[in-house]
């Protein structure tokens, strides 16, 4: 198993290439580039903090906007969704960046299957478009932490198999979801050989995610004895201290692969 350790944030774009350098000397290959209010990255700064990230090694993904509801009751909202998820791949195929995360939709008065459908059917549709445009980035619909809020591991998994499309396992989010993280599941579900996953303390309750919180090192430790030993694995920390935190974990992994 080779894990690569980032933080879920890059900053400004003056200070990015400066910014990639401090997270290489860390020991970071990884750096997740958070959209998830606006889409600040023009494309002439793009091409700039790409090749930086490209000469230090560092694998560039992007967080797209929250402001995401594939399965809304209003075209334009679905229409506006689908328009943010697919700048965020333009701005992230001139970054070189792999993949965009997003939070794909609410199931709302629709039943869970109804929501299904209709997300997969927007789904569907970016894919055939990045398709067709020859973009190499692919989009990655995440498991989410509300019990309300689409995105069960079976949801995300039979997506997947149905569109073609890239996933992000956030572990963090399934334990608020489920109240524990069966891994043998997660698994079975997610038999690719990469998996690009998010990871912080969470706190939670009835319902699901109430907010991220600092990393415990048991919860580092039950992360890395649980992971499959066969896979290339992303983890990108979400905690309030995501920098402080993607150095622990990193040192708690380095300890245990000795």
């Amino acid at each position: 198993m080779t894990i690569k350790f980032g933080p879920a944030g890059l900053g400004s774009v003056a200070d990015a290439e400066k910014v990639l350098e401090q997270y290489k000397n860390l020991g970071f290959k990884i750096c997740e580039i958070a959209f998830t209010y606006s889409v600040y990255i023009k494309s002439e700064d793009a091409k700039r903090i790409g090749k930086k990230a490209k000469e230090l090694g560092i694998e560039l993904t992007i967080h797209a906007p929250y402001f995401i509801n594939l399965n809304s009751s209003e075209k334009e909202k679905v229409e506006a969704s689908k328009k943010r998820i697919l700048k965020c791949c333009e701005i992230g195929e001139e970054l070189g960046a792999k993949r965009v995360v997003f939070h794909p939709g609410y199931y709302g008065k629709t039943s869970r299957e109804e929501t299904y459908f209709k997300i997969k059917k927007e789904i569907t549709e970016i894919v055939n478009y990045l398709k067709e445009k020859k973009w190499n980035i692919k989009i990655s619909p995440e498991t989410m932490g509300k019990i309300n809020v689409f995105g069960s591991p079976e949801e995300i998994s039979q997506l997947v198999k149905d569109t073609g499309c890239d996933f992000c396992i956030d572990f963090a989010h399934i334990l608020a979801r489920e109240k524990k993280v069966d891994y043998n599941k997660i698994k079975k579900l997610f038999p690719q050989e990469h998996w690009h996953c998010h990871f912080s303390g969470i706190v939670y309750g009835e319902k699901g995610e109430k907010h991220h919180k600092t990393t415990e090192k048991k919860e580092w430790k039950e992360l890395f004895k649980n992971l499959p030993g066969d896979k290339e694995i992303n983890i990108v920390c979400e905690s309030p201290t995501l920098i402080e935190d993607s150095v622990e974990g990193m040192k708690i992994w380095k300890k245990i692969k000795i």
